[in-house]
């Protein structure tokens, strides 16, 4: 690649900072202080290092671009825009941060073509690259031959001091270091600027030791804001080492250019305005209008177009290659390219009668893995060290992904919940077919919320796999014994979440989870044993709510279970039924997918001229209100659990058969 002459470096990078000025400046709104400080580690990456076609986003062995710093957007639209992505026109540039526009405020995978990954909460991009980069190293491992390379890309990643002082980007690149992911390269827009003013009133540490002692790859370019030959070079440097993740961090003025905000909190987050815009202009010696882009820039930047062809079709041809020398390695991988499941992939999910003897949940699940596992070679997983606990191995495998094993495909994610599930986005942003599972217990949600959140928002099938559901963990106590985590998860828009209240549930709640590559699920899984129920199947589970157990005509009183308390509603019936009442037990496994269901179908299972409901859960009553209305009741928990024997535990709290009769004849009256 011919290098491009000083003066037209200049005029590119620059180019990068006006249009966000001008976009920012247009909006109202905006974070011009990054894409301006930044423009040159942005040009210099993109322009002499980056493979990607900007004419085909979705090229597989294209390298993944995340821009941790999501706040500084502009940056990443205008370089989508200069290099001929037909995803951002000017005109989306000038509607940046508007209703309905490709150029939202933060960057969104499901809005524009070539946003790799939903930025915004700091320390989160960075720690799906990790997620990006351990895709990238187990496909390789699995699928390349000695004669042909079929997955070969690097993960790059520009972060700043927000991202570095998020505790989630610590666990994530402590992992990293562990995993030696050298073809994981982060930029750190080392910049001195937060929010609050200069850096030094609260983070004063040496980022650069820190990662050194992550096992990182470090490198410091003193001068951001001109060096492009510097930058270029730490960057060559950091591709060659490939046993270790590298970070190059890059000292930029945040704000360059501007002569009186930059090197200022005031320039973070809020537009320069026209007068400091025009200061602006005659300080870069830029001689164009606003959004005016000069033709010489263009040209520089768009032979990115023509380079991205020349590659993909380079790619193609290796894959032809693949395709003839090994068919069967072939077929499986492009059928995991195309999101195509293997047929007969749950032929072996297991099904339960009363017969069966009741286990947990949370070891229902484990089978459930191992029964799929081997059908499933997509499968990639593991534990926030609870493997034991949460029963989220493989049957019949061993060994795990570890830097010499990297074709593993069990994931020890040490005890870090907050980067397991940005690491299983990773994972699922890569867009390569795998899917990706993490078990933790259920009460540890909470450190992952931020990552769940960002899971459905942006539409991603990860499965989350959460034991000890409720206060029958028992002797852990209130600290480890979730209460109000059920409903606060049912409360995220586009989250699945699943209770199973037996076998047959929970082998249909993976077949849901593995089915819906497009959203994310939660499988809430037990401790203790429940029975297997009679009326219960895997399909049913697709409802979200059904009849489990029901009476001769219109019920007197109906009783909604799930989990481990889905058998006192069956038995509190039978006592009820004897006593001549007329009682119908509805099985709830997946509130959100019963909610998506027809009315006429959820009027078949709750009428509603049956008033008389109660709610059966170890779990605060939050959100059922929806079902039982004024003239139900509940068996919930309203306080902190306790610890003691989870039966007793149960039992103080009111989850007997006879608590729930009890409860259900004050009811009737």
């Amino acid at each position: 690649m011919v290098a491009a002459p000083a003066s037209l470096d200049t005029l590119c990078i620059n180019s990068i900072r006006m249009l966000a000025v001008d976009a920012i400046n247009k909006s109202k709104s905006g974070h011009p202080g990054l894409p301006m400080g930044c423009a040159p580690m942005g040009y210099t990456l993109w322009d002499k290092f980056l493979h990607h076609n900007p004419k085909n986003p979705k090229w597989f062995n294209r390298d993944r671009f995340v821009l941790s710093a999501g706040h500084g957007c502009m940056l990443q639209y205008a370089l989508l825009h200069l290099t001929g992505y037909d995803s951002v026109s000017i005109d989306d540039i000038k509607q940046f941060r508007q209703w309905g526009s490709k150029t939202p405020g933060h960057p969104e995978t499901f809005e524009t073509p070539g946003i790799e990954v939903t930025t915004g909460p700091l320390g989160a991009g960075i720690s799906n690259a990790v997620g990006l980069a351990i895709a990238e190293s187990h496909l390789a491992a699995k699928f390349n031959k000695p004669d042909a390379t079929v997955v070969d890309h690097f993960t790059y990643v520009i972060m700043g001091d927000g991202c570095n002082q998020e505790g989630v980007s610590s666990e994530a690149a402590s992992l990293a270091g562990h995993l030696k992911l050298g073809k994981l390269i982060a930029l750190y827009d080392d910049n001195h600027i937060t929010i609050d003013g200069r850096t030094n009133v609260s983070f004063t540490e040496d980022v650069l030791k820190r990662y050194e002692a992550y096992g990182w790859h470090v490198q410091h370019v003193a001068d951001g804001n001109t060096d492009v030959d510097a930058i270029a070079k730490a960057i060559e440097a950091a591709k060659a080492v490939t046993d270790r993740p590298s970070i190059i961090k890059i000292t930029t003025t945040i704000g360059f250019g501007s002569p009186n905000k930059s090197d200022t909190a005031g320039v973070h987050g809020a537009p320069l305005g026209d007068e400091e815009t025009e200061l602006t202009r005659k300080q870069l010696g830029w001689n164009y209008g606003p959004f005016e882009v000069p033709q010489d820039a263009y040209d520089q930047f768009r032979q990115a177009i023509d380079r991205g062809a020349s590659l993909e079709a380079e790619w193609n041809q290796t894959l032809a290659t693949y395709r003839s020398k090994y068919p069967t390695e072939s077929a499986e991988f492009e059928r995991m390219l195309r999101g195509e499941l293997p047929q007969g992939w749950d032929k072996d999910l297991p099904t339960y009668t009363p017969d069966d003897k009741g286990l947990a949940t949370r070891k229902h699940s484990q089978i459930c893995l191992g029964a799929l596992g081997p059908n499933l070679p997509e499968l990639i997983g593991g534990s926030a060290d609870l493997t034991h606990s949460n029963y989220t191995d493989i049957k019949g495998e061993t060994g795990s992904y570890q830097p010499e094993t990297p074709e593993k495909r069990y994931l020890h994610f040490g005890v870090r919940e907050h980067a397991m599930a940005a690491v299983l986005n990773g994972i699922a942003y890569h867009n390569s077919g795998l899917i990706p599972y993490g078990g933790t217990f259920l009460v540890f949600a909470d450190y992952m919320r931020g990552s769940m959140r960002l899971s459905a928002l942006s539409e991603l099938g990860v499965i989350y796999v959460l034991t000890h559901d409720s206060i029958g963990v028992g002797e852990d106590g209130p600290t480890h014994q979730p209460i109000e985590t059920i409903p606060s998860l049912r409360a995220m828009p586009g989250l699945m979440v699943f209770r199973p209240g037996d076998g047959n549930e929970t082998s249909g709640a993976y077949k849901l989870a593995i089915g819906n590559r497009h959203r994310p699920s939660a499988l809430c899984l037990s401790r203790q044993g429940m029975a297997n129920q009679a009326n219960s199947s895997i399909e049913k589970v697709a409802l979200g709510g059904y009849i489990l157990e029901d009476c001769d005509g219109t019920p007197d009183l109906i009783l909604i279970g799930t989990g481990t308390e889905l058998d006192l509603c069956v038995q509190a019936a039978k006592q009820l039924s004897a006593d001549g009442k007329k009682v119908r037990v509805v099985s709830m496994p997946c509130v959100e997918l019963f909610d998506e269901q027809s009315d006429a179908y959820k009027e078949e299972v709750l009428p509603g001229s049956v008033r008389k409901r109660i709610v059966v859960e170890a779990a605060e009553s939050f959100g059922w209100h929806r079902f039982i209305g004024l003239d139900g009741d509940s068996v919930t928990m309203n306080r902190f659990g306790a610890s003691a024997p989870g039966g007793t535990c149960m039992e103080k709290f009111g989850f007997t058969v006879e608590n729930v009769v009890a409860k259900s004849k004050a009811l009737l009256g």
